[in-house]
């Protein structure tokens, strides 16, 4: 299987792929298509030889096992099949370890010619940073930090989902505040909330209502952005220390969290009490993108092994 990269289950690390050979140019090899697979959201890429890609956005499923088949429903309304996609790269929540990559390019090797899978996280990093060492926060429905060094190393911290973790994501600032509603007499809106069909989906959504009461000063808003903050740059301390990434460490972010400057201000001012002098830098383009980027590289190797 034509993974993104190898991992060492041990200390969660994986190698960075090396760039396809370039493209013969005349040589017509099919579409490319790039997907970033998020916790509400399918988001899609598609370019052919030399145009202008075509974005897509689609509902995420809450299960992996139906990202398949929600791509292949896409694909029929596109007209698209195996033999016109020259390559997908498909860019997942929920993905990390070597079995995790296998079984989700085979679910949808289907779909193209040359398939490969990664991880959401690290095609954000790779999007943000242009493939360039740092770490990268993401703080969407979910939430972890992820880092590359120099030598094309990974690490990671979170990302364990809603159960264990996920600290900092908008599933954990509305059930934060769900849980302080509860001790305050509210309990029955707190029961709907997590009685409701797609319970994380409508517990994710009270974040944004969170994030406006912290900025306005509510004490218990303001607890729990804090707490949050303090999250998200705990795991980028750790992720920093295990890659060993000199100061100042290029920082990104993706995410409907981090994207509030408000917010991500207050992660730089955590990031820097436990230690860790950063640049933050603004995403150079979005994890959708890097995916993409991908598969144009996947395309141009398929037409150049054909030479």
């Amino acid at each position: 299987m034509d993974r993104v990269a190898s991992v060492s289950a041990s200390r969660h690390r994986q190698r960075q792929p090396r760039p396809g050979r370039p493209a013969r140019p005349g040589r017509r090899a099919g579409l490319a298509i790039g997907a970033d697979v998020g916790g509400t959201w399918i988001r899609v890429a598609a370019m052919g030889d030399g145009g202008r890609p075509t974005t897509i956005a689609l509902r995420s499923p809450r299960e992996l096992d139906r990202v398949a088949a929600r791509l292949a429903a896409l694909w029929r309304r596109r007209g698209w099949t195996r033999r016109r996609v020259a390559a997908l790269a498909v860019a997942s929540r929920g993905v990390w370890t070597p079995g995790e990559l296998s079984a989700l390019a085979r679910r949808v090797r289907r779909l193209a010619r040359r398939v490969r899978a990664l991880s959401d996280a690290q095609a954000a990093l790779l999007g943000a940073l242009g493939g360039g060492p740092g770490l990268l926060l993401l703080a969407g429905t979910g939430s972890i930090v992820v880092g590359l060094d120099a030598r094309g190393r990974w690490a990671r911290a979170g990302g364990l989902g809603p159960l264990l973790g996920d600290e900092g994501s908008a599933f954990w600032l509305g059930r934060e505040w769900l849980r302080a509603a509860s001790r305050h007499g509210r309990w029955q809106a707190a029961l709907a909330a997590v009685r409701a069909p797609e319970p994380v989906g409508r517990i994710a959504a009270l974040a944004p209502r969170v994030v406006a009461r912290a900025r306005r000063g509510d004490a218990v808003a303001l607890a729990i952005a804090r707490r949050a903050q303090a999250g998200l740059a705990a795991g980028a301390r750790d992720v920093a220390r295990q890659l060993r990434l000199r100061p100042p460490v290029a920082v990104s972010w993706a995410g409907g969290v981090l994207a509030v400057p408000w917010f991500r201000a207050g992660v730089a001012r955590a990031l820097a009490r436990a230690g860790v002098r950063a640049r933050w830098r603004r995403p150079a383009a979005a994890p959708v993108a890097a995916a993409l980027r991908l598969a144009v590289r996947m395309r141009e190797r398929a037409r150049g092994d054909a030479r």
